[in-house]
């Protein structure tokens, strides 16, 4: 870091506290934020020749973003940027999104071929062994501005929001001290996709 850089970041953490530092970030910044949480699958295999009526899908693309408070954060600056808001009033949709739930994923999926249709039935499953918590289905949440996908919407894809605990029903939290990494199974008409998260420091033990 340049001393002008330097100078210029510690007049900012003078004006704005620490955890208020997204206030400061350019679109490119936060966009890019946003997208680094996002994590690509397939429930299904590429191709299942047992499936020969078109009444289902063979497989399903998934996306998964797990909206943690810096995602959120990055989301709401975005929301900033392009509709002028104050530095309250940014502050309130991040608080509003926080509110939501300690684990929010937005999970998008798109039916290759087949019906083109996503059952209702589908799950998925967060956690480690032996203890994995399943996502509750909260599509109110497409109404918080920080926790709405990026623009422009990709309509090949069907959005939806899940909450998890952060406990299972044991009482113990679904993560350990030497947990590093996660798993999320999504579950659609018997297939099986899995998808691998990094654990946000935030619910780090």
């Amino acid at each position: 870091m340049t001393r002008r850089l330097l100078l210029a970041a510690v007049g900012l953490a003078n004006v704005l506290p620490a955890d208020d530092s997204y206030l400061t970030w350019d679109a490119k910044l936060a966009k890019k934020l946003v997208l680094a949480g996002r994590v690509a699958g397939q429930v299904g295999k590429t191709f299942d020749l047992r499936i020969t009526s078109t009444d289902r899908s063979y497989n399903f693309k998934v996306r998964a973003t797990w909206l943690t408070p810096q995602i959120i954060k990055a989301r709401a600056r975005l929301e900033q940027l392009s509709k002028s808001l104050t530095a309250a009033e940014t502050q309130k949709l991040v608080a509003d999104a926080q509110a939501a739930g300690e684990i929010i994923v937005q999970i998008e999926i798109d039916p290759r071929e087949g019906s083109g249709i996503i059952p209702s039935g589908w799950v998925a499953l967060l956690g480690n062994s032996p203890r994995f918590v399943r996502g509750t289905s909260a599509p109110q949440l497409r109404d918080l501005p920080a926790l709405a996908p990026l623009a422009p919407r990709d309509y090949a894809y069907e959005i939806f929001w899940l909450v998890f605990p952060t406990k299972a029903e044991d009482g113990q939290p679904i993560f350990s001290a030497s947990d590093r990494e996660t798993e999320m199974s999504v579950q659609i008409q018997g297939k099986v996709g899995k998808l691998k998260f990094p654990i946000p420091d935030y619910l780090r033990p």
